[in-house]
């Protein structure tokens, strides 16, 4: 799916859910829990967290700036919408990884898209994603179960995907061909026709809930309080593509942030006790121009930042390389400048997460690129 085309799901995103039943035998007897929520169209993460004091923001972007941020350290601030990332923070729950993304360059939502979710280079080279490849290696290949009929490139690379829907499907069997038929390029139509009778035959407790954000983020909390259920989950929210009226502390913008908060908030409070073994990260394809354009919005860049919540973090902080706003130091004198590669971000989260070693991650899920290992610096091992 790329930001252009509706999800199957009405509305502004579709939820997936993976991992479980048959949860292989861990270092920790504890269950872990990893929630990605991909945000399509390219977040700006000079507006969901600015730089303070550098006079370069004000001159590049002055119909942009925030007028109530929320004050993190001496160097950065966090976007109004964004109160429970913030209460989190206030407990050592919260952090942010600044300037940064994956590394493409070329600002295309499809390309970047399939980059974001593949953790390859080459746009479609690679037909599964970094985190079902991280699945894989977990050994966790035989109990997927996601909250929509197409199964995200993201989460691609295990077998034996189920699926979850959030309500009672009236959609002819053609039809729900046709959508899976769009996502799942080449498969055979005995193939999608099982896909939907695994959907059609789960029993009356896994159906309920609605297509909403807010119905299911709460949704999530409860599947992923089952301690032999489902520990990972992946949001898409789509709108992040703000070329016109992007707004500051009101507007498109902020209403994107409030959506990935009310994420937040709900998980926080649906797992309880659970949030300690749980870590959030976002995901997007890549970051927005420095400078406003004539319609008050900004056009597609290159570094963002990568919001992250949950007790499995090491502390609260802004981990950046930061590079400055100075035209010299921006990305072909116009994008942040991204210092850290994102997949190394996302890699050190699996180790985390599944207890697998970063090397061995480095390996099976990245082909051995030269990503750094983030860690002891940013995680709980």
């Amino acid at each position: 799916m790329n930001c252009t085309r509706r999800s199957f799901l009405q509305g502004s995103l579709a939820t997936l859910f993976v991992g479980g039943l048959n949860l292989p035998l861990f270092a920790s007897s504890v269950k872990k829990n990893l929630i990605i929520i991909s945000l399509r169209g390219g977040m700006d993460g000079l507006t969901a967290v600015p730089v303070i004091g550098d006079p370069m923001l004000k001159k590049y972007r002055s119909e942009l700036l925030l007028d109530e941020k929320i004050k993190l350290n001496s160097d950065f601030g966090l976007h109004p919408k964004l109160s429970t990332l913030h209460e989190l923070w206030k407990l050592g729950k919260a952090s942010v990884v600044h300037a940064t993304s994956i590394p493409y360059t070329q600002r295309s939502h499809f390309d970047g898209q399939n980059l974001m979710q593949s953790g390859g280079i080459v746009p479609y080279k690679e037909k599964t994603g970094w985190l079902g490849r991280g699945l894989k290696l977990a050994n966790l290949d035989d109990s997927g179960l996601a909250l929509s009929l197409p199964m995200p490139l993201l989460l691609r690379g295990i077998e034996q995907n189920n699926n979850f829907y959030p309500a009672h499907n009236s959609m002819p069997r053609r039809e729900i061909v046709n959508k899976l038929r769009s996502a799942y390029e080449g498969a055979s139509e005995e193939k999608l026709l099982n896909v939907i009778d695994v959907i059609i035959n789960r029993p009356i407790t896994m159906q309920g809930g609605n297509q909403s954000l807010d119905s299911l983020s709460k949704k999530a909390s409860k599947i992923l309080l089952d301690p032999l259920g489902p520990r990972i989950a992946v949001f898409d929210i789509e709108g992040f593509d703000t070329h016109a009226a992007q707004g500051n502390d009101e507007g498109e913008h902020a209403n994107k942030m409030q959506e990935i908060d009310m994420v937040i908030k709900n998980l926080y409070e649906g797992l309880g006790k659970e949030f300690d073994n749980t870590l959030i990260l976002t995901l997007t394809e890549f970051g927005r121009t420095v400078e406003q354009n004539g319609g008050y919005g900004t056009e597609h860049g290159y570094g963002s930042a990568i919001l992250m919540a949950g007790g499995l973090l090491k502390k609260s902080q802004v981990f950046s390389d930061w590079p400055g706003l100075n035209k010299n130091k921006l990305f072909e004198n116009r994008d942040l400048f991204s210092t850290i590669d994102a997949r190394g971000i996302y890699a050190s989260a699996i180790s985390s997460v599944l207890d697998l070693e970063f090397e061995q991650i480095k390996k099976n899920v990245f082909w051995n690129s030269d990503i750094p290992n983030f860690t002891e610096k940013l995680f709980k091992v």
